[in-house]
């Protein structure tokens, strides 16, 4: 028996594993198919892929489509174009970047319910057919206190930029020590199909490019990507039935520091407190201490986000969360590789649908099934998600079975 995180006790046969995923290449899909067409050969791939039937599905908990998807509804006119009846839940779900995880946390919690025996945690995003105007419009310019924050410009990355600056000025990390993070996490979506980007980088190649906003230029801040994504969660007890490798959710830690983005009150801006607490129960929860992860996948937009989360929750030491990949501690043969799927820099950034593809490259490297980028070993995992400035932070402790 386990404990988990609602305080009940809970059959091991219950607890829920990831047993399969289908997922588009991120980057820019194919225009001339609908958003439905895409998605639902995904669904029929991860679902046949992982053994079950279609009468097996009782949750799909979508991430919610963009604004500019013109169908309404989309979870259930989704379910019926797949021929899904569902008797846990039908759900779009959505906040910021920490969507996906919460797609992921709903599916999850009706499978440990036992309200269902496996469950979809999926969505697309089609950001490439929006134009740039309507996108900041409706997305980026919106996402932070619309009437103060908005109004002088800052936009998520602009946050990224303050915490950057004053980084910089507190820890005396340079430009070239920031660069390092999109360098290694190229390295790695070299390794990756599923990357937008699988061209080499270098430090002068980071540096060289135009700023986006100071300090952090083109290939400091994440790139505009589409994806599509369909993760099959079932049962521990189903898994091993069916004899399939699995990702196991060991532990769950939820924290909100109390602030929307920048806040209004002063603070560290070098500190992700909730990063640290949402770990910390994790942690906790899987009965688990830091010291015995052997790869993270972080939900890290600029490198200076990946800088401090690292610090945060305390992979890396305070002020060295840059030196870290530039001597390799981060890189895949390191001491903790960190975003090895290539992160948002460079497998890309769908923002709603990051978490579902950073849960899909643990379930790799977990089940020795990452290929060239596999590290050694790796048999407990870290994954975490963000609302924003990383106010707040959704992380997962997983292993894996067969």
């Amino acid at each position: 028996m386990n404990r988990d995180i609602s305080g009940t006790r809970v059959n091991n046969d219950r607890k829920p594993v990831v047993i399969s995923y289908a997922a588009a290449r991120v980057g820019r899909l194919e225009q001339a198919r609908f958003e439905h067409e895409i998605l639902s050969d995904l669904v029929i791939d991860a679902v046949r892929s992982a053994g079950l039937d279609k009468a097996d599905i009782g949750s799909a908990v979508f991430t919610a489509p963009a604004p500019t998807t013109r169908q309404r509804a989309f979870a259930t006119f989704m379910l019926s174009r797949l021929g899904l009846r569902c008797h846990g839940q039908a759900a779009e779900v959505s906040n910021l970047g920490i969507t996906g995880g919460l797609a992921f946390d709903q599916a999850c919690a009706d499978v440990r319910s036992g309200r269902v025996k496996a469950a979809l945690a999926l969505g697309i995003e089609y950001n490439s057919g929006v134009d740039a105007a309507t996108m900041m419009e409706s997305a980026i310019r919106a996402a932070g206190d619309v009437n103060f924050q908005s109004p002088f410009g800052l936009t998520p990355i602009a946050w990224y930029a303050l915490d950057a600056d004053r980084y910089l000025f507190e820890t005396g990390t340079t430009r070239r020590d920031l660069a390092a993070i999109a360098v290694k996490n190229r390295r790695h979506a070299m390794l990756n199909p599923l990357a937008q980007f699988q061209t080499l980088l270098t430090v002068d190649d980071v540096l060289e490019q135009p700023p986006i906003v100071e300090p952090l230029g083109r290939f400091d801040v994440p790139p505009r990507s589409d994806g599509a994504i369909c993760l099959v969660i079932t049962s521990e007890a189903a898994a091993r039935e069916l004899g399939k490798p699995f990702l196991r959710v060991l532990g769950r830690g939820f924290a909100h520091d109390g602030r929307h983005q920048v806040g209004c009150t002063p603070h560290d801006m070098t500190d992700f407190p909730a990063a640290g607490e949402a770990t910390l129960q994790a942690l906790e929860d899987a009965g688990t201490g830091l010291e015995h992860i052997d790869v993270a996948e972080l939900y890290a937009p600029c490198t200076i986000t990946e800088a401090l989360v690292t610090e945060a929750i305390g992979l890396v030491g305070k002020g060295g969360g840059a030196a870290a990949a530039a001597n390799g501690e981060t890189a895949i043969g390191g001491r903790i590789p960190v975003c090895t799927s290539g992160g948002c820099l460079s497998r890309g950034h769908p923002p709603g649908l990051t978490a579902l593809y950073g849960i899909a490259e643990i379930f790799d490297q977990l089940t020795h099934g990452a290929g060239e980028r596999q590290v050694a070993g790796a048999g407990l995992g870290l994954h975490m998600c963000e609302l924003g400035n990383y106010n707040a932070a959704l992380a997962h402790v997983m292993d894996a079975g067969n």
